[in-house]
């Protein structure tokens, strides 16, 4: 049981409201401020580092830009001070500062922008194989000329298959796809209609469309390089909705002009956001957007009931959901 609540005599629980820090602004806020623990809520200053939590304080809401990317590279003196439990907003903890990790508990926002990125793989597909503004008409003289490629029967790879994965793999279904999937853990049994890849080399050979859903961690940097993209189909059409590392960007960009594949679709980059004068956003085959594929849909909704269920959790002294894991850093 933590510190947030004791038993009486009567056997009955009793609670100190627990003191929140909020860096998520005032939608969160909201979702927050009536909760049954009474929690006392401090709303950051944009003009104070994030690191900077006052004495008491044992509970930080955050996110990576919060101002994270200005800490310091070694944990401030006191670090993690009173905090006994940090919510983050990304499902990642690689745009934190390493020493975040040192709170007593860190949990994420795992599976909450699952639905808006398997959209925007979707839409990318699409946009691969439909070409519809290459196709436009401009004049008589372009009636009935050029044709459209089709999803139906195409295969989708799928690099990591935790919420992102899966909810691709069912909207790729609805269009009529196979899936191939790669995923770090073993295959317990089979899932319906899903075919299982043992290398990142194997799915690559075996691709339409290569979505990349894995953690970034010190094992999938760079788990596509060059060795790996030599092994694809001149057809393929890369999709990053990860992390930029998960690439080696230097080699996709020399793949894309020797044509070893077709295409690629990133949300993300290495570094991010790239140096204006950067090729990777002139190149003819490549479609960039600013890390955006998360946003849209219900994401900020199905934010504030994982941090409400958390906190009832917390104010419990139960079990938290999506413990960020030290080991297989995500």
């Amino acid at each position: 049981m933590n510190n947030m609540s004791m038993r009486t005599r009567s056997g009955a629980l009793s609670f100190r409201a627990p003191v929140v820090i909020n860096q998520l602004g005032p939608e969160l806020r909201g979702a927050i401020v009536d909760h049954w623990s009474r929690p006392w809520i401090i709303d950051h200053p944009t003009d104070r580092p994030p690191w900077q939590i006052p004495a008491g304080a044992d509970v930080l809401l955050t996110r990576p830009n919060a101002g994270w990317e200005q800490a310091p590279a070694t944990r401030p003196s006191g670090w993690p001070f009173d905090l006994r439990w940090i919510q983050t907003a990304s499902t990642g903890i690689d745009l934190f500062p390493h020493w975040l990790t040192e709170a007593p508990v860190v949990t994420t926002g795992r599976g909450v922008a699952a639905i808006p990125i398997a959209e925007y793989v979707m839409a990318a597909i699409l946009a691969f194989e439909k070409r519809l503004h290459e196709r436009r008409a401009f004049g008589s003289k372009d009636w009935g000329k050029g044709s459209l490629g089709s999803v139906y029967g195409k295969r989708i790879g799928i690099a990591g298959f935790g919420s992102i994965g899966r909810a691709v793999a069912e909207r790729a279904f609805v269009f009529g796809m196979s899936v191939k999937v790669l995923r770090r853990s073993a295959w317990l049994e089979p899932e319906p209609g899903i075919q299982s890849a043992a290398s990142i080399q194997e799915l690559i050979e075996d691709v339409d469309h290569l979505v990349l859903a894995v953690p970034a961690t010190s094992k999938t940097t760079h788990l596509v390089n060059a060795e790996v993209l030599s092994r694809a189909r001149s057809t393929l059409h890369l999709i990053n909705v990860a992390r930029g590392r998960i690439i080696d960007q230097a080699a996709l960009l020399r793949a894309l002009d020797t044509g070893k594949l077709a295409a690629a679709t990133l949300d993300v980059t290495d570094p991010e956001p790239p140096a204006d004068d950067d090729p990777i956003y002139r190149h003819p085959k490549i479609v960039l957007t600013p890390h955006i594929s998360w946003s849209g849909g219900e994401s900020a909704k199905l934010l504030s009931d994982k941090i409400i269920a958390n906190l009832d959790a917390y104010a419990r002294g139960a079990a938290l959901a999506d413990i960020y894991d030290k080991a297989l850093e995500y």
